[in-house]
This record gives C-alpha cells, sequence and structure tokens, in this order.
C-alpha cells in the first residue's frame, strides 16, 4: 500500500518570540538567529517543512508559533513590512542574496516583522507557561492569527 503525500508545504508558519535571550544556550540562541528571531516580539512567517519543524522543537520553550491564514499575512506585509533597500546581488552579479529578504507584489521586504506586545497580554499565566496550560508557550494553530492582529 502506498503512503498518501499530504502536501504542507502550501502552508505557512507564523514565529513570534515571546521570551528575551538573557542567559541562553548558545545553540538555541544560534537557532533563533537562524531564524532571524533576535529580539522580543518579532515574528517570522516561513513555510512549513520538516527543516524548519525541527528548529521549533529545539526553540518552543521561547516562542508560539501556529499556521497563519493569508488575510493575516498580507495584513502583517501591511502594516509591519519594512522594505528591504540592501544589494540583491554582489557587485560582480555572482552572488544572490536570496536569503536576505522576501519578495510580494515585486517589492523585496525584510524576513521579520517587528511588533508591538500583545494588546490583553499574552495569556493568563504569563510566558513561562505553555499555551495549552493558559500560557504563552509552544503550538497555537490558528489562534495565532488572533495573537498577531492584537500586536498589530
Amino acid at each position: 500500500m502506498a503512503k498518501k503525500q499530504v502536501n504542507d508545504s502550501s502552508k505557512k508558519v507564523a514565529i513570534v518570540l515571546v521570551r528575551g535571550l538573557i542567559n541562553v544556550k548558545h545553540p538555541i540562541r544560534d537557532t533563533l538567529a537562524l531564524l532571524h528571531l533576535t529580539r522580543k516580539n518579532h515574528c517570522v512567517v516561513v513555510d512549513k517543512n520538516p527543516v524548519i519543524l525541527g528548529m521549533i522543537q529545539k526553540i518552543k520553550d521561547y516562542i508560539t508559533w501556529g499556521e497563519i491564514d493569508d488575510d493575516t499575512h498580507q495584513n502583517l506585509i501591511k502594516m509591519r513590512g519594512e522594505e528591504y533597500l540592501g544589494p540583491e546581488t554582489d557587485s560582480k552579479k555572482k552572488i544572490k542574496y536570496n536569503n536576505k529578504f522576501n519578495t510580494y507584489n515585486n517589492k523585496n521586504y525584510k524576513k521579520y516583522y517587528r511588533l508591538n506586545p500583545p494588546k490583553k497580554g499574552y495569556g493568563r499565566k504569563g510566558i513561562k507557561t505553555p499555551f495549552n496550560l493558559g500560557g504563552a508557550l509552544g503550538y497555537r494553530g490558528e489562534k495565532i492569527n488572533d495573537l498577531i492582529k492584537r500586536m498589530l
């Protein structure tokens, strides 16, 4: 019997850094840097694939994440997207810097979004407990859209 492939690559995942980076171990800090999450309340939107899910599993005690819908993603780009003004290639046109920006409507935007703290807070138990216990950390599913709208 053949396995059925589920195409999750079309789904986007939003990751928000909830906690600060003081006294964080270097492997976790390096993983956060690879995802461009360098400050509290920064958000990135990436494709859902096994590599990203492994990175999320490693840093799950510092972030909240879930599947973002297209409407929220467009609002995020409109309200908080910063245009990338750096070079797209090197001076000899041999190296492309595609990993520094995302393209949307023929414009280049930085990979991260700087958000405000959420109105009415992250959750009733704060930023040190998981989302399923009333806190802020971990997987939110579709409720990440509500959090991002409160942070815009």
